[in-house]
């Protein structure tokens, strides 16, 4: 598990390897990721975007922008925690993902990012 605290915010990660297959007679490689955010702060927040940049083995980058979460835009009180699971198909065995969440402060209403730490994948019978 990877963890990261940007201005009260702590981000852990935790993935694992789930398979490979075939899509359009190429081989992928599938990867689950669960996060969760916790509010260590003294406002609450809402999560309203994401940007992730997702790279391969073989210096592939793919940059991802949407609202929220898996559908939704969280709202985190003081304490709490929202925890998700999402996923990603790579090319190669190895890879990493990072980027950060866009988050609003309902008391100053003002809007801060939040860092997503960089995690690997990796699928296990790939390492030596």
């Amino acid at each position: 598990m990877i963890q990261q605290i940007t201005r009260g915010i702590k981000i852990s990660v935790h993935t694992s390897f789930e398979g490979t297959f075939y899509k359009n007679y190429k081989m992928h490689y599938a990867f689950a990721y669960v996060i969760s955010i916790e509010n260590q702060s003294k406002n609450s927040v809402q999560l309203v975007h994401r940007h992730w940049n997702i790279k391969d083995s073989l210096s592939r980058t793919e940059h991802i922008n949407g609202e929220g979460v898996i559908g939704k835009k969280p709202v985190i009180k003081p304490g709490e925690t929202h925890t998700y699971q999402s996923g990603c198909l790579l090319a190669s065995p190895f890879g990493n993902m990072g980027g950060f969440y866009s988050m609003v402060d309902f008391t100053t209403t003002k809007q801060f990012t939040v860092d997503i730490p960089t995690f690997k994948l990796s699928a296990p019978f790939a390492l030596n």
